[in-house]
């Protein structure tokens, strides 16, 4: 029988034939730090993402998802680039080219016929796509240390690795956990715009602007609209700051070329249709096209000028009561920049 460092070499060679980055095994059962998790949503920090209160049980036991489950793979996919030259505003990187979770999860499922034709094990994928700790266990697995930004560290790639576990009835060997490197760094702590990470290895996300541009479905709140200056879709802020993405490289991965994208302002006038044909296959398209305005119109009340006010003004008149507001807040903070533009010409 295949001794269980073996299985995992072969997987290793498999998963870099099929574009992943990097791969680790934890052996279960596991602990998954139950009382920070459950102290976190029972807080209210997790906003409005309900789906992270349910199957919480099932969440901190890998083991009660597969019958007879032994250990977890964990594979990352480095999606680092640089982000492009683009006018006024700015997109989270991992959202820069397709949307990651469909093919990541078909190489995670290819890797799964493997597992089971090789050595007739039982096996299921998850590419945040059911009741899984990621982060934790990517960390056990020994593909990183969570950061103080709470984000998964990894020495070659930084924080550019998108996570996806295979649970399997199949016995791997355990994974030597990495070392804390933050040491006394605290650059993605000062870095948050909104103060976000409210302490080390502690995130609000109802005040992080990935949250507030992608999960938050209403009116993003007055005192966040302003600190999300350019950013459209998410945020990279406490990510690009980190020391550790000086040894990060470029990804290999074509499917995350990035997207040509319209100005600014022409995104207000997007139909329906438009919007769906121009973020087919994009993480993008998840805001659906009502979101999509309302962030636009906080970045154009964050950096537009007095030529976008006529399409602010179309869209407070034709868009639904939450897009019209979002209008309103912009078209009165480019009022309010000209005035001041102007006071200090007069002074001059």
């Amino acid at each position: 029988m295949t001794a269980a460092p073996d299985k995992l070499l072969h997987l290793r060679e498999l998963a870099n034939e099929l574009g992943l980055d990097a791969i680790g095994s934890v052996t279960l059962p596991v602990a998954l730090r139950r009382d920070y998790y459950q102290q976190w949503i029972a807080s209210g920090q997790h906003g409005q993402m309900t789906w992270m209160e349910r199957n919480n049980e099932r969440r901190l036991d890998p083991q009660q998802i597969v019958d007879e489950a032994r250990s977890v793979l964990v594979f990352g996919l480095n999606y680092f680039q640089p982000d492009p030259q683009r006018r006024r505003y700015r997109i989270a990187k991992y959202a820069l080219g397709d949307d990651y979770h469909n093919f990541f999860l078909k190489r995670l499922q290819k890797i799964c016929r493997c597992m089971r034709e090789t050595w007739g094990s039982a096996q299921r994928p998850y590419v945040d796509t059911g009741p899984v700790l990621e982060k934790p266990l990517a960390e056990l697995a020994g593909l990183g240390w969570q950061g103080k930004s709470t984000i998964l560290l990894n020495q070659e790639h930084g924080t550019w690795l998108f996570l996806g576990v295979i649970i399997t009835t199949l016995e791997l060997p355990n994974g030597e956990p990495v070392k804390d490197r933050c040491g006394s760094c605290t650059a993605c702590i000062t870095a948050c715009p909104t103060a976000a990470i409210t302490a080390p290895y502690q995130l609000d996300a109802r005040k992080c602007i990935a949250y507030l541009t992608i999960e938050h479905d209403g009116p993003i709140p007055l005192e966040y609209r302003r600190a999300i200056g350019d950013r459209l879709f998410g945020c990279d802020e406490c990510l690009d700051v980190c020391p550790w993405n000086r040894f990060a490289k470029r990804t290999r991965e074509m499917r995350f070329s990035v997207r040509d994208l319209p100005e600014l302002r022409r995104m207000l006038s997007l139909s329906e249709e438009c919007f769906r044909e121009l973020f087919r296959a994009s993480a993008m398209r998840r805001l659906k096209r009502e979101r999509l305005l309302r962030n636009a119109c906080v970045v154009l009340g964050n950096v537009g000028t007095e030529d976008d006010l006529t399409a602010l003004r179309t869209c407070a008149e034709t868009e639904s009561a939450m897009v019209a507001e979002h209008a309103h807040w912009a078209i009165g903070e480019i009022a309010r920049r000209c005035e001041l533009a102007a006071a200090r010409i007069s002074r001059h």
